[in-house]
């Protein structure tokens, strides 16, 4: 596959059972690519191996003054020269083209589990280690990829100058057949060590990311609360901590080196002293004693490569791990998902785990105690069940009859659409955040309007350029950040709106806004959903006395179901929530009740 073909029609299934079993799906992937670069590596090495030897063989025509010999070994020579510099040229060719198809094969699988798993994916894995895996991680698992060709066709030069100068020269090529395994296992034993202080390094380097991405983004509270140094020093102490664990990691690589230095100059200066005995003994020629020299010289090349295949997995393995962890995460593993028929429109959503019912076409609100639970509930009703728990302890919810997580993801996002408590605005025009998958029944003004947005439409306008004249056409900077937290959560309503999907989850989505905005939201979600299903996952009062019927869910299941008034009138539990009553505070109802029902019948 060439550099021009990507991305990858199909990146293929991986094999995330483990880091080793990834890379070598990976490899297996690219067969023909490893062969091409395996075969100009040996063009290459092979070029490198037989220089020796043709140099001994020009001494020896220079030592017998034999010009014709001489002729035929210079010309041997442009040869040889000639065949490395091709196979040097095309070895980087085809070398770096595997790279850069293992990290964009990688990279793909990333973006397209990501898409699968949305706002779940974050819950298992920390966005920072997210980040570490599509950044850096992917570089060092395209590095082992590339580097395996290569290190193949060095081991066989090797084995070749081994071999021919036991045939060439076999007193001398017995100390270097004996010396070279010698060299290649040397470092084997502070491998471990070194993978080990190369795997703390990249963890705190891990957290040390994961810190600055949350400083970042909250920035604006940080700033508010007057935290900005408590962070800055919690980052430059995770900064530092970084930095000891890569010298210490960079201290052991550098012995590594060294001794790779230090091996082979002890062995070419045997050759050299125990072959100019043999010399002065008349036992091997000087051309001999100079290809033999010549080549242990040369091995030092090939030889690099077995430091640069330790090196390269060493740090590929651990991640080629967290890698093949997040390629591992399923959405569902209950039912053959993608193979089951879309329902009929105007079914009821039934969630079989917690009991609750949300009928076709209303506005249904549910009240949950624990914000945690209220969460996991949203994202099991749009048909991402808990990651965490048993797929016998998450049954499916139901649209119409049909389980969501059976239904293919595409179409699963088309019914039902969830809107989490921490929704993200990427950076763009107002008209291009809009430009989503939707009905089109809604129009992007009428979203805006029922979300409450004019201040937000004018607050973009005023910061436009000059020549902005339609606040649809303002930019949104990064993550919305340029804008407050109740206006960006407004716009990601009215993007909620706009989509129209059967089924609309919204997961406390006023959170951040003033009583008399939410108040019109309100209005507005149950004017603009009219005739739609919609489930909110709220407590606060005017969200609840909007809605058709609402939901408490207490403990994981269904405890009551009624109108806002009902249950605040006849449910203790229902009204500890909704009006954060403490226990203190309902006993003294409770009393006051009973006092005054005392007085009306006396």
């Amino acid at each position: 596959m060439q550099i021009s073909d990507l991305p990858h029609p199909d990146p293929g299934v991986p094999d995330a059972r483990s880091g080793p079993r990834f890379l070598l799906w990976l490899g297996r992937n690219q067969l023909g690519g490893q062969v091409k670069s395996l075969c100009w590596g040996l063009l290459h090495f092979c070029g490198i191996a037989g220089l020796p030897f043709a140099v001994g063989m020009g001494v020896e025509a220079v030592v017998h003054r034999d010009g014709t010999r001489l002729l035929l070994v210079g010309a041997l020579l442009v040869v040889i020269g000639i065949g490395i510099a091709l196979g040097d040229t095309m070895l980087h060719r085809t070398a770096v083209t595997n790279w850069i198809t293992a990290a964009a094969r990688v990279q793909q699988l990333l973006a397209r589990k990501t898409a699968e798993l949305g706002s779940a994916l974050t819950r298992r894995v920390a966005a920072g280690e997210v980040v570490a895996v599509s950044t850096g991680d992917v570089e060092k698992i395209g590095w082992f990829v590339e580097a395996v060709s290569r290190f193949l066709a060095a081991a066989f030069a090797v084995v070749v100058i081994c071999v021919g100068l036991l045939l060439y020269a076999p007193a001398l090529g017995v100390i270097v057949a004996i010396g070279v395994p010698a060299l290649a296992l040397a470092v084997l034993p502070l491998l471990p060590l070194a993978t080990k202080r190369a795997d703390i390094q990249r963890e705190k380097a891990g957290r040390a990311t994961e810190l600055a991405s949350d400083t970042v983004a909250g920035l604006r509270v940080l700033r508010g609360i007057g935290g900005e140094e408590l962070f800055l020093s919690r980052y430059r102490e995770a900064s530092q901590e970084v930095r000891r664990a890569a010298v210490r990691s960079a201290r052991m690589w550098a012995l590594i080196s060294a001794i790779q230095v230090l091996l082979p100059g002890i062995l070419l200066i045997t050759v050299a002293w125990y072959g100019a005995t043999l010399v002065l003994d008349g036992r091997i020629a000087v051309g001999e004693l100079v290809a033999v020299f010549s080549a242990v010289a040369t091995m030092m090349y090939p030889l690099r490569h077995f430091e640069e295949i330790a090196m390269a997995y060493s740090f590929s393995r651990p991640s080629a791990k967290r890698a093949a962890r997040v390629l591992s995460l399923v959405r569902t593993e209950s039912g053959p998902a993608g193979h089951v028929e879309a329902p009929q429109p105007g079914g009821d959503l039934y969630d079989p785990q917690t009991g609750l019912l949300a009928p076709a076409g209303l506005f249904t609100a549910v009240v949950c105690g624990d914000p945690d639970l209220a969460g996991r509930l949203a994202e099991r009703l749009g048909g991402h069940p808990a990651l965490d728990e048993e797929p016998e302890d998450r049954p499916s919810v139901l649209l119409g009859g049909v389980a969501l997580d059976e239904l293919a993801l595409d179409t699963a996002r088309t019914l039902v659409l969830v809107q989490d408590k921490d929704p993200v605005l990427l950076s763009g025009t107002l008209r291009e955040l809009f430009d989503v998958p939707a009905s089109r029944t809604v129009e992007a003004r009428s979203a805006l309007a029922a979300a409450q947005c004019g201040d937000v439409l004018d607050a973009l306008l005023q910061s436009a350029p000059d020549g902005v004249t339609d606040p649809m056409d303002a930019r949104i900077t990064e993550r919305g950040r340029s804008l407050s937290g109740g206006q960006r959560q407004r716009l990601a309503l009215a993007r909620s709106l706009v989509t129209d999907p059967e089924v609309l989850v919204l997961d406390e989505p006023t959170s951040a806004v003033d009583s008399h905005t939410e108040a019109r939201i309100a209005e507005g979600i149950a004017g603009l959903r009219a005739g739609r299903t919609t489930v909110v996952l709220a407590s606060s009062p005017l969200l609840l006395d909007r809605a058709d019927r609402v939901v408490l869910v207490h403990d994981g299941a269904v405890a009551a179901v009624g109108t806002h008034r009902e249950l605040l009138h006849d449910e203790p539990r229902y009204r500890a929530v909704v009006t954060r009553e403490t226990d203190e505070e309902r006993r003294l109802a409770q009393l006051a009740e009973a006092l005054t029902e005392i007085e009306e019948s006396a």
